[in-house]
């Protein structure tokens, strides 16, 4: 029997509500769909719950409406600037007399690999094993069943600020939705956009969002590693609006329309070199002829300005630049940056920005490609592309970690904070 699973994206540019089902094949039959603007959120927090639960209400709405499904409980995704996280280590030693690991035994060594000190203004989203050791032997993916004295876990442990996480259930609740879980967004969009394959020989899955980028690192089948760039979408937008003294609409549209991550070829230059926003458009070795000039509104009403695509494609490269740097730097803190045979993955809306793959695997001498949804049918014509990665992905993850077996939920599949956060 099919489920029918419903996920929530609560973004900071959009708020997304997908109603899906996963078909025996892998499939997802997507049902029905709801987006609205986002409002009250600010970098991935919710600041007005009001304006917040309008959007969200809306978006549910629109997806019943087109599914015929009443939405009573979702997977929501969490992201943010509060976002943090830690690994861990927990032991046990095997409690059945015929020292058969049990499913009761992991949920004691995940349990255990929890009790780290983690200041009281913060809580536990996720607790994930990464693997696992019986006797001293590593690299085990899954212990149960097999025979040992001694089991030891390594986890990846997910938190975020207990306020934060307060804010954004309030507003799913008062919407009329209760959470069946709490999920990273780049965990669920790598649900949708990695394969197993993907995650074995190692990938680092980066989200580009409207005000943040979410990294996550993938070794062994496995997270290893998360965490939050205070970079997204919207910067490369304001980049436009503070050079060219246009509107956001304007620039928006221009990134859109116009808007490229590499000029020609990727200089090696650092964003300390980027564009003068004093210099003239046409000031180049290379001048463009009157077709590549673009008229577009100055933030005096009325008035009207001829810019160069050149310029705005400067402009975009030099953030670009920055961000694949601040990137890098990230997957060298995790020290896994040697391990990564599958090199990187990029998706969220920003994602879609031309030759942004080409520019980050120039600058970091990795395969790089944009990771979209796959497999896919029923309303799904609009869901296929990177800024959709998380909400298909979320039921994705509600078919494979919301239907675990009893003593393997919560902690394992990466809950745990419903009892105490509500």
């Amino acid at each position: 029997m099919q489920r029918t699973i419903v996920g929530i994206d609560v973004g900071t540019t959009k708020v997304c509500t997908v109603v899906g089902q996963v078909r025996h094949d892998g499939k997802i039959n997507i049902l029905g769909v709801g987006q609205m603007p986002s409002k009250g959120l600010d970098r991935g927090v919710v600041v007005n719950i009001d304006d917040a639960v309008t959007a969200i209400a809306t978006s549910v709405e629109k997806a019943e409406r087109l599914s015929g499904y009443r939405i009573g409980t979702a997977f929501v995704g969490i992201a943010g600037r509060h976002i943090g996280s830690l690994n861990s280590r927990g032991v046990v030693a095997i409690g059945q007399p015929d020292y058969e690991i049990t499913h009761d035994d992991v949920s004691r060594a995940v349990e255990a690999a929890r009790a780290v000190a983690i200041p009281t203004q913060r809580e536990v989203v996720h607790v994930i094993p990464r693997a696992y050791s019986v006797d001293g032997h590593e690299g085990i993916r899954d212990p149960i069943g097999m025979s040992g004295f001694r089991l030891e876990v390594e986890t990846h442990i997910v938190t975020g600020e207990v306020m934060a996480i307060q804010n954004l259930i309030k507003s799913v609740q008062r919407a009329g939705i209760e959470i069946d879980d709490l999920v990273l967004q780049p965990l669920a969009s790598g649900e949708a956009v990695l394969t197993q394959e993907d995650k074995d020989r190692g990938v680092v899955l980066v989200d580009i969002g409207g005000s943040t980028t979410d990294v996550a690192v993938f070794l062994q089948g496995s997270v290893w590693h998360t965490s939050v760039i205070p970079i997204g979408g919207n910067h490369l937008t304001n980049d436009l609006v503070y050079v060219l003294h246009t509107p956001y609409n304007t620039a928006e549209y221009l990134k859109l329309k116009y808007g490229c991550a590499m000029v020609d070829t990727w200089s090696g230059e650092t964003d300390a070199e980027a564009v003068d926003p004093d210099d003239p458009p046409l000031a180049m070795d290379n001048p463009l002829d009157e077709d590549d000039l673009i008229e577009v509104e100055t933030l005096r009403s009325g008035e009207k300005q001829r810019i160069s695509r050149r310029l705005v494609n400067e402009i975009l490269q030099a953030r670009a630049e920055q961000l694949i740097e601040m990137i890098y730097t990230e997957i060298q803190r995790s020290g896994y940056d040697g391990m990564l045979q599958a090199g990187m993955v990029l998706t969220g809306g920003s994602a879609q920005l031309p030759r942004l793959d080409e520019l980050a695997s120039t600058m970091l001498g990795i395969p790089v490609r944009v990771g979209w949804p796959t497999g896919l049918t029923g309303l799904s014509e609009s869901l296929d592309t990177p800024p959709y990665a998380t909400s298909v992905g979320l039921i994705r993850w509600g078919f494979t970690h919301g239907m675990l077996p009893d003593g393997v939920g919560g902690e394992v599949a990466g809950t745990g904070w419903l009892g105490r956060c509500v």
